[in-house]
């Protein structure tokens, strides 16, 4: 069924599966790189194909799309621009059970992507559910602003605390996370007292663990 409805937002491991993306110009560009930023093997497959996305990772077939090649990919992208081509990697994808996203085309989608902000490991992802991607890359921006290094250094934190506490045997669930978060541990982070912050956590943490 094409997208319609409230959606199940998640994050696919696609490293080192193959995914098809059907189209050869600027939007396939930036679904190409989006996969393979993800780690993923992408083949694209179109009649006239941009210099820009002859990659490393990226294999290309010029010519057009094949009625059922999409059954060899784990997940595919079509952004093509042509109704009929997206159709039938859409329909082609529905009888063999592979995702389909058909760019600016949500009847032949089976999903959508996100506008994404990324910061090292920390993904923020805004969606209208195909509604309005302008409004979405909108949102990001404005995200992508606030998104400073400080975040990094604040998750390595928090990262830290957890394994600690994990190879110490100790459940990391109901401590206060939260709480420590609220402390002002980012504020420590940005002006440059990282010892400090460190400080707050093991307090916060310790507090709820008595």
């Amino acid at each position: 069924m094409p997208v319609d409805g409230p959606q199940y937002p998640v994050n696919l491991i696609v490293t080192g599966r193959r995914c098809l993306v059907v189209g050869g110009g600027r939007v396939a560009k930036g679904k190409v790189r989006g996969l393979l930023a993800a780690g993923a093997e992408v083949h694209v497959v179109a009649p006239d194909v941009l210099d820009e996305l002859r990659l490393p990772g990226v294999t290309v077939d010029v010519r057009a799309y094949e009625r059922g090649e999409v059954a060899g990919y784990r997940l595919a992208v079509a952004a093509t621009g042509d109704a009929d081509v997206n159709r039938a990697v859409f329909e082609d994808g529905e009888a063999a059970g592979v995702w389909v996203n058909a760019a600016d085309d949500p009847a032949h989608c089976s999903y959508t992507l996100p506008a994404v902000a990324r910061r090292g490991p920390i993904m923020v992802a805004v969606s209208t559910g195909g509604h309005s991607p302008a409004l979405a890359s909108w949102m990001r921006q404005r995200f992508e602003e606030e998104l400073g290094e400080e975040y990094e250094v604040l998750l390595g934190l928090l990262e830290e605390a957890r394994t600690a506490l994990r190879e110490s045997g100790v459940a990391t669930e109901g401590l206060s996370w939260q709480e420590a978060l609220d402390s002002g541990m980012l504020d420590l982070i940005r002006a440059g007292r990282v010892a400090e912050a460190r400080e707050r956590l093991q307090a916060c943490l310790s507090s709820s663990s008595d």
